[in-house]
């Protein structure tokens, strides 16, 4: 049986071969940078349609080990920067530039091209007013269609381009842009995209860090809109309160439960329904970005159709 990749993850699991790994971290080493800087942007139409890794990830892996832009293959750099941007303008790409990274220049060079050079001056000195002076310019007075929120301890800055979330790394000088399937490990971000979206959807509802550090996300079902279902299970599905708390509220719980640390109902004093959801980024499911959607979907539909009363 030939050698496979299988063999070669096991040995790197043996703890006591650290000259056998090292010899074999090196040889793969070598061949990352053959494959980058010879064998794929040699050929650059290659390169532009069918590059040799995954939606270029070698990039990231340099990018993420803070290695400059002296040590990427520069011409996949700079088809991957162009990707973002005819993606960010709806034109056609051959392939969909998810959870993809880009240095904060290049990133803010694509999204906000003509204030790109002021705006990375102000990050790299962390001037963050100066920032968002120039933000509510571009949305108040140019045109400009996107949201931002710069977390409480100010390590990240989150936008929101339609349904596209992007993250600055503002100590790592890097962002990630598309975010989708990429775990979120720190929950200062985390707090930060609910803060975001819960300003944007759902603005009544209460959001904090609790004692064990977790996301607390507090809504409320009015005890008015409890009344209104009926006490047995609808035969049509005419009535949207009976349908949803009857037929669908069960499978949302069931939805939020996947990716929730926990979840608690109960009923207050005044007889409305407390939904209290947990979310945690050291919870043994790993919340995703586009687990954040699902979440979202969930409770801004439950705001919008069952939260507020109207007068």
């Amino acid at each position: 049986m030939p050698l496979t990749a299988h063999h070669l993850r096991n040995l790197l699991k043996e703890t006591q071969l650290d000259k056998e790994i090292d010899e074999l971290t090196e040889l793969m080493v070598k061949r990352i940078n053959q494959l980058c800087f010879e064998d794929c942007q040699i050929d650059r139409i290659a390169c532009t349609l069918q590059p040799k890794c995954r939606q270029r990830w070698l990039l990231k892996l340099r990018l993420l080990n803070k290695l400059s832009l002296e040590d990427q293959p520069k011409f996949c750099y700079s088809v991957h920067k162009n990707i973002l941007f005819r993606d960010k303008n709806n034109k056609t790409v051959v392939y969909k530039p998810t959870d993809a990274y880009l240095y904060t220049i290049d990133f803010l060079d694509v999204f906000f091209h003509g204030d790109y050079r002021k705006l990375n001056l102000y990050f790299s000195k962390k001037q963050y007013k100066n920032c968002i002076k120039i933000f509510k310019d571009r949305i108040n007075n140019r045109g400009d269609h996107f949201q931002y929120l710069l977390t409480n301890k100010e390590n990240f800055m989150i936008f929101k381009f339609d349904e596209k979330i992007h993250v600055m790394f503002l100590n790592e000088n890097y962002v990630l842009s598309n975010a989708n399937r990429d775990n979120i490990t720190n929950v200062e971000l985390l707090k930060g995209i609910c803060e975001l979206f819960a300003m944007l959807h759902f603005p009544e509802f209460k959001l904090k860090l609790d004692t064990d550090n977790r996301i607390e996300i507090k809504s409320i079902i009015p005890v008015d809109i409890l009344l209104k279902v009926i006490s047995k299970p609808p035969e049509t599905k005419d009535n949207k309160i009976d349908e949803y708390f009857w037929n669908i509220f069960s499978t949302d719980l069931d939805a939020l439960s996947q990716h929730c640390k926990e979840i608690k109902l109960y009923m207050n004093k005044q007889n409305d329904l407390v939904i209290k959801i947990y979310l945690d980024v050291n919870s043994t499911h790993l919340i995703r970005y586009r687990d954040l959607r699902l979440i979202f979907n969930i409770i801004y539909r439950i705001y919008n159709d069952y939260y507020i009363i109207w007068a």
